[in-house]
Protein backbone atom coordinates (compact mmCIF):
# COMPACT_ATOMS: atom_id res chain seq x y z
CA UNK A 1 0.00 0.00 0.00
CA UNK A 2 1.38 3.42 -0.94
CA UNK A 3 1.78 5.96 1.86
CA UNK A 4 -0.61 8.91 1.75
CA UNK A 5 0.65 12.46 1.51
CA UNK A 6 -0.22 12.93 5.17
CA UNK A 7 1.72 9.85 6.18
CA UNK A 8 4.77 10.97 4.23
CA UNK A 9 4.56 14.41 5.83
CA UNK A 10 4.19 12.87 9.28
CA UNK A 11 7.25 10.67 8.74
CA UNK A 12 9.25 13.80 7.93
CA UNK A 13 7.95 15.53 11.03
CA UNK A 14 8.69 12.59 13.30
CA UNK A 15 12.15 12.18 11.80
CA UNK A 16 13.10 15.77 12.65
CA UNK A 17 11.07 16.40 15.80
CA UNK A 18 12.96 17.16 18.98
CA UNK A 19 12.48 18.85 22.35
CA UNK A 20 12.70 22.48 23.35
CA UNK A 21 13.22 24.23 26.67
CA UNK A 22 10.96 26.69 28.38
CA UNK A 23 11.60 29.46 30.85
CA UNK A 24 9.72 32.45 32.13
CA UNK A 25 9.97 35.23 34.68
CA UNK A 26 7.89 33.83 37.52
CA UNK A 27 5.04 34.92 39.70
CA UNK A 28 5.74 33.97 43.31
CA UNK A 29 3.80 30.87 44.31
CA UNK A 30 3.73 28.95 47.55
CA UNK A 31 4.79 25.29 47.31
CA UNK A 32 4.66 22.58 49.98
CA UNK A 33 7.69 22.51 52.22
CA UNK A 34 10.74 20.39 51.42
CA UNK A 35 9.86 18.18 54.37
CA UNK A 36 6.64 17.25 52.60
CA UNK A 37 8.34 16.35 49.35
CA UNK A 38 9.15 12.75 50.19
CA UNK A 39 9.60 10.14 47.51
CA UNK A 40 11.53 11.34 44.48
CA UNK A 41 10.20 10.43 41.00
CA UNK A 42 11.24 6.98 39.83
CA UNK A 43 10.16 7.32 36.21
CA UNK A 44 10.26 10.26 33.84
CA UNK A 45 11.66 13.35 35.52
CA UNK A 46 12.95 16.82 34.78
CA UNK A 47 16.54 17.75 35.56
CA UNK A 48 18.28 21.01 34.67
CA UNK A 49 15.77 21.70 31.94
CA UNK A 50 15.93 18.20 30.44
CA UNK A 51 13.18 15.61 30.33
CA UNK A 52 14.86 12.36 31.36
CA UNK A 53 13.59 8.81 31.25
CA UNK A 54 13.81 6.43 34.19
CA UNK A 55 17.39 5.55 33.22
CA UNK A 56 18.46 9.17 33.25
CA UNK A 57 18.65 9.51 29.47
CA UNK A 58 17.42 12.56 27.57
CA UNK A 59 14.00 11.87 26.07
CA UNK A 60 12.40 13.70 23.16
CA UNK A 61 8.67 13.21 22.69
CA UNK A 62 7.90 12.47 19.02
CA UNK A 63 4.34 11.51 18.28
CA UNK A 64 0.74 12.38 17.49
CA UNK A 65 -2.61 12.67 19.26
CA UNK A 66 -5.24 9.94 19.31
CA UNK A 67 -8.87 10.79 20.16
CA UNK A 68 -9.44 7.64 22.20
CA UNK A 69 -12.48 8.77 24.16
CA UNK A 70 -14.55 9.13 20.96
CA UNK A 71 -13.05 6.18 19.06
CA UNK A 72 -12.23 3.59 21.71
CA UNK A 73 -12.54 0.61 19.36
CA UNK A 74 -9.94 2.06 17.00
CA UNK A 75 -7.24 2.56 19.62
CA UNK A 76 -5.33 -0.75 19.38
CA UNK A 77 -4.88 -0.48 15.61
CA UNK A 78 -4.23 3.27 15.77
CA UNK A 79 -1.38 2.79 18.22
CA UNK A 80 0.21 0.19 15.95
CA UNK A 81 0.01 2.59 13.02
CA UNK A 82 1.43 5.46 15.03
CA UNK A 83 4.38 3.32 16.09
CA UNK A 84 4.94 2.12 12.53
CA UNK A 85 5.46 5.70 11.38
CA UNK A 86 8.32 6.16 13.85
CA UNK A 87 6.66 7.75 16.86
CA UNK A 88 7.92 7.08 20.38
CA UNK A 89 4.87 8.53 22.12
CA UNK A 90 1.16 9.18 21.76
CA UNK A 91 -1.06 11.76 23.44
CA UNK A 92 -4.34 10.04 24.32
CA UNK A 93 -7.62 11.92 24.74
CA UNK A 94 -9.60 10.89 27.83
CA UNK A 95 -12.91 12.08 29.25
CA UNK A 96 -13.71 12.83 32.89
CA UNK A 97 -17.35 12.06 32.13
CA UNK A 98 -18.55 15.66 32.33
CA UNK A 99 -19.25 16.00 28.59
CA UNK A 100 -18.51 12.64 27.03
CA UNK A 101 -18.58 9.06 28.32
CA UNK A 102 -16.10 8.68 31.16
CA UNK A 103 -12.97 6.65 30.56
CA UNK A 104 -12.92 4.61 33.74
CA UNK A 105 -10.10 2.78 35.51
CA UNK A 106 -10.42 -0.40 33.46
CA UNK A 107 -10.48 1.49 30.17
CA UNK A 108 -7.43 3.63 31.02
CA UNK A 109 -5.53 0.57 32.26
CA UNK A 110 -6.24 -1.12 28.92
CA UNK A 111 -4.94 1.92 27.01
CA UNK A 112 -1.76 1.87 29.08
CA UNK A 113 -1.22 -1.80 28.26
CA UNK A 114 -1.85 -1.15 24.57
CA UNK A 115 0.72 1.67 24.61
CA UNK A 116 3.21 -0.67 26.26
CA UNK A 117 2.52 -3.35 23.66
CA UNK A 118 3.24 -0.82 20.90
CA UNK A 119 6.29 0.50 22.75
CA UNK A 120 4.87 4.02 22.99
CA UNK A 121 5.14 6.42 25.90
CA UNK A 122 1.59 7.30 26.90
CA UNK A 123 0.73 10.97 27.47
CA UNK A 124 -2.76 10.86 28.97
CA UNK A 125 -4.85 14.02 28.86
CA UNK A 126 -8.20 14.97 30.43
CA UNK A 127 -10.13 16.69 27.64
CA UNK A 128 -13.15 18.10 29.47
CA UNK A 129 -11.26 21.19 30.64
CA UNK A 130 -11.02 22.49 27.07
CA UNK A 131 -11.71 26.23 26.99
CA UNK A 132 -12.81 26.59 30.63
CA UNK A 133 -14.14 30.08 31.32
CA UNK A 134 -15.33 30.41 27.74
CA UNK A 135 -16.74 27.03 26.70
CA UNK A 136 -19.97 26.50 28.64
CA UNK A 137 -19.57 22.74 29.17
CA UNK A 138 -15.91 22.84 30.17
CA UNK A 139 -14.82 22.00 33.71
CA UNK A 140 -11.95 23.44 35.79
CA UNK A 141 -8.61 21.73 36.35
CA UNK A 142 -9.74 20.83 39.86
CA UNK A 143 -12.35 18.55 38.31
CA UNK A 144 -9.67 16.94 36.15
CA UNK A 145 -7.64 16.29 39.32
CA UNK A 146 -10.68 14.51 40.76
CA UNK A 147 -10.74 12.31 37.66
CA UNK A 148 -7.06 11.43 38.02
CA UNK A 149 -7.67 10.50 41.64
CA UNK A 150 -10.52 8.25 40.56
CA UNK A 151 -8.40 6.28 38.08
CA UNK A 152 -5.17 6.35 40.07
CA UNK A 153 -4.80 2.57 40.19
CA UNK A 154 -4.65 2.47 36.37
CA UNK A 155 -1.54 4.65 36.24
CA UNK A 156 0.17 4.13 39.59
CA UNK A 157 3.48 2.33 39.21
CA UNK A 158 3.65 3.28 35.51
CA UNK A 159 5.74 6.43 36.00
CA UNK A 160 8.33 5.04 33.57
CA UNK A 161 5.76 4.87 30.77
CA UNK A 162 3.17 7.58 31.45
CA UNK A 163 3.10 11.38 31.49
CA UNK A 164 -0.02 13.05 32.86
CA UNK A 165 -1.30 16.00 30.82
CA UNK A 166 -3.47 17.32 33.64
CA UNK A 167 -6.06 19.04 31.46
CA UNK A 168 -6.38 19.92 27.78
CA UNK A 169 -6.54 23.63 26.90
CA UNK A 170 -7.74 24.42 30.43
CA UNK A 171 -8.44 28.13 29.94
CA UNK A 172 -9.95 29.92 26.96
CA UNK A 173 -9.67 33.61 26.24
CA UNK A 174 -11.82 34.63 29.20
CA UNK A 175 -10.31 34.61 32.67
CA UNK A 176 -6.90 33.50 31.45
CA UNK A 177 -5.31 35.62 34.17
CA UNK A 178 -6.25 32.82 36.57
CA UNK A 179 -4.14 30.27 34.70
CA UNK A 180 -1.05 30.72 36.87
CA UNK A 181 -2.57 29.96 40.24
CA UNK A 182 -5.09 27.45 38.89
CA UNK A 183 -2.32 25.41 37.28
CA UNK A 184 -0.09 25.62 40.35
CA UNK A 185 -2.96 24.47 42.55
CA UNK A 186 -3.64 21.50 40.26
CA UNK A 187 0.02 20.46 40.37
CA UNK A 188 0.09 20.63 44.16
CA UNK A 189 -3.23 18.77 44.43
CA UNK A 190 -2.07 15.93 42.17
CA UNK A 191 1.11 15.63 44.26
CA UNK A 192 -0.82 15.56 47.54
CA UNK A 193 -2.96 12.77 46.02
CA UNK A 194 0.20 10.68 45.73
CA UNK A 195 0.97 10.91 42.01
CA UNK A 196 4.67 10.91 41.14
CA UNK A 197 4.39 11.12 37.36
CA UNK A 198 5.80 13.86 35.20
CA UNK A 199 3.08 16.49 34.81
CA UNK A 200 2.39 18.19 31.51
CA UNK A 201 0.46 21.47 31.77
CA UNK A 202 -1.18 23.35 28.90
CA UNK A 203 -1.00 27.11 28.35
CA UNK A 204 -4.06 29.41 28.48
CA UNK A 205 -5.80 31.05 25.50
CA UNK A 206 -6.79 27.67 24.06
CA UNK A 207 -3.10 26.79 24.64
CA UNK A 208 -1.85 29.34 22.11
CA UNK A 209 -0.77 31.72 24.90
CA UNK A 210 -1.19 34.84 22.78
CA UNK A 211 -1.30 36.77 26.08
CA UNK A 212 2.16 35.52 27.05
CA UNK A 213 0.82 34.34 30.41
CA UNK A 214 2.58 30.96 30.45
CA UNK A 215 5.69 32.44 28.92
CA UNK A 216 5.80 34.93 31.80
CA UNK A 217 4.75 32.73 34.73
CA UNK A 218 5.97 29.21 33.96
CA UNK A 219 8.99 29.40 36.26
CA UNK A 220 6.72 30.10 39.21
CA UNK A 221 4.40 27.29 38.24
CA UNK A 222 7.37 24.94 37.97
CA UNK A 223 8.50 26.01 41.44
CA UNK A 224 5.09 25.06 42.85
CA UNK A 225 5.75 21.38 42.00
CA UNK A 226 7.34 19.71 45.04
CA UNK A 227 9.11 17.26 42.71
CA UNK A 228 10.06 19.91 40.11
CA UNK A 229 8.75 17.43 37.57
CA UNK A 230 6.58 19.48 35.23
CA UNK A 231 6.83 20.15 31.50
CA UNK A 232 4.87 22.82 29.65
CA UNK A 233 2.81 22.50 26.48
CA UNK A 234 1.95 25.01 23.76
CA UNK A 235 -0.44 24.32 20.87
CA UNK A 236 0.59 26.10 17.70
CA UNK A 237 -2.24 26.99 15.34
CA UNK A 238 -3.25 30.34 13.85
CA UNK A 239 -1.34 32.48 16.35
CA UNK A 240 1.85 30.88 15.01
CA UNK A 241 1.38 31.27 11.28
CA UNK A 242 4.96 32.35 10.58
CA UNK A 243 8.23 30.59 11.34
CA UNK A 244 9.60 33.60 13.20
CA UNK A 245 6.70 33.39 15.67
CA UNK A 246 7.40 29.72 16.37
CA UNK A 247 11.09 30.37 16.87
CA UNK A 248 10.53 33.45 19.02
CA UNK A 249 8.14 31.67 21.36
CA UNK A 250 10.34 28.61 21.87
CA UNK A 251 13.59 30.55 22.03
CA UNK A 252 12.01 32.84 24.58
CA UNK A 253 11.85 29.86 26.96
CA UNK A 254 15.24 28.30 26.35
CA UNK A 255 17.36 30.48 28.59
CA UNK A 256 15.75 29.56 31.92
CA UNK A 257 15.91 25.79 31.53
CA UNK A 258 12.28 24.70 31.70
CA UNK A 259 11.05 22.00 29.28
CA UNK A 260 8.33 22.69 26.73
CA UNK A 261 6.64 20.60 24.06
CA UNK A 262 4.48 21.54 21.10
CA UNK A 263 1.56 19.37 22.09
CA UNK A 264 -0.49 20.08 18.95
CA UNK A 265 -0.16 21.92 15.66
CA UNK A 266 -2.00 22.00 12.35
CA UNK A 267 -3.12 24.11 9.44
CA UNK A 268 -6.56 25.20 8.15
CA UNK A 269 -7.28 26.82 11.51
CA UNK A 270 -10.03 29.30 12.32
CA UNK A 271 -7.61 32.11 13.19
CA UNK A 272 -4.89 31.53 10.61
CA UNK A 273 -3.32 28.97 8.35
CA UNK A 274 0.08 27.85 9.71
CA UNK A 275 1.08 25.47 6.93
CA UNK A 276 3.95 23.17 7.77
CA UNK A 277 6.14 24.34 4.91
CA UNK A 278 5.83 27.95 6.03
CA UNK A 279 5.66 27.68 9.81
CA UNK A 280 7.99 24.78 10.47
CA UNK A 281 10.80 25.87 8.14
CA UNK A 282 13.28 26.00 11.01
CA UNK A 283 17.08 26.31 10.94
CA UNK A 284 18.88 23.10 10.00
CA UNK A 285 20.54 23.12 13.41
CA UNK A 286 17.09 22.60 14.97
CA UNK A 287 16.43 19.55 12.83
CA UNK A 288 19.48 17.71 14.13
CA UNK A 289 19.00 18.64 17.77
CA UNK A 290 17.72 16.30 20.47
CA UNK A 291 16.28 17.28 23.84
CA UNK A 292 18.79 19.92 24.77
CA UNK A 293 20.44 21.70 27.64
CA UNK A 294 21.54 25.26 28.26
CA UNK A 295 23.46 26.93 25.48
CA UNK A 296 22.46 24.38 22.83
CA UNK A 297 20.19 25.30 19.94
CA UNK A 298 16.82 23.64 20.24
CA UNK A 299 14.11 22.11 18.15
CA UNK A 300 10.37 21.75 18.63
CA UNK A 301 8.84 18.34 19.21
CA UNK A 302 5.51 18.76 17.43
CA UNK A 303 2.48 16.47 17.60
CA UNK A 304 -0.19 16.70 14.92
CA UNK A 305 -3.77 16.77 16.17
CA UNK A 306 -5.41 13.92 14.30
CA UNK A 307 -4.83 10.24 13.64
CA UNK A 308 -4.78 8.81 11.01
CA UNK A 309 -2.76 11.61 9.34
CA UNK A 310 -4.36 13.64 6.57
CA UNK A 311 -3.01 16.21 4.16
CA UNK A 312 -4.29 18.91 6.53
CA UNK A 313 -5.29 19.02 10.17
CA UNK A 314 -8.60 20.71 9.51
CA UNK A 315 -10.29 18.59 12.17
CA UNK A 316 -8.58 20.70 14.83
CA UNK A 317 -10.23 24.06 15.28
CA UNK A 318 -10.21 26.54 18.14
CA UNK A 319 -12.85 24.52 19.94
CA UNK A 320 -12.05 20.80 19.60
CA UNK A 321 -14.92 18.40 19.29
CA UNK A 322 -15.29 14.76 18.28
Amino acid sequence: MHATTGERDLRKILATAAGALLAVTAAVLTAPSAAQAAGAPTGFHVSDGHLLDANGNDFVLRGVNHAHTWYTTRTPQALKGIKALGANSVRVVLSTGDQWTRNDTADVAAVVEQCKASRLICVLEAHNTTGYGEAVAAVPLSRAVDHWRGIKSAVEGQEKRIILNLGNEPVGNTGYEKWTYGTADAIKSIWIAGFRHTNMVDAPNWVQDWSGTMRRDAAGVFASDPDKNTVFSIHMYGVYDAAVEVQDYLNGFVAQKLPIVVGEFGDAHSDGNPTRTRTWRLPSSWESATWVGPGVETAAGPSTWTWPPTSTSAAKRSRPCP
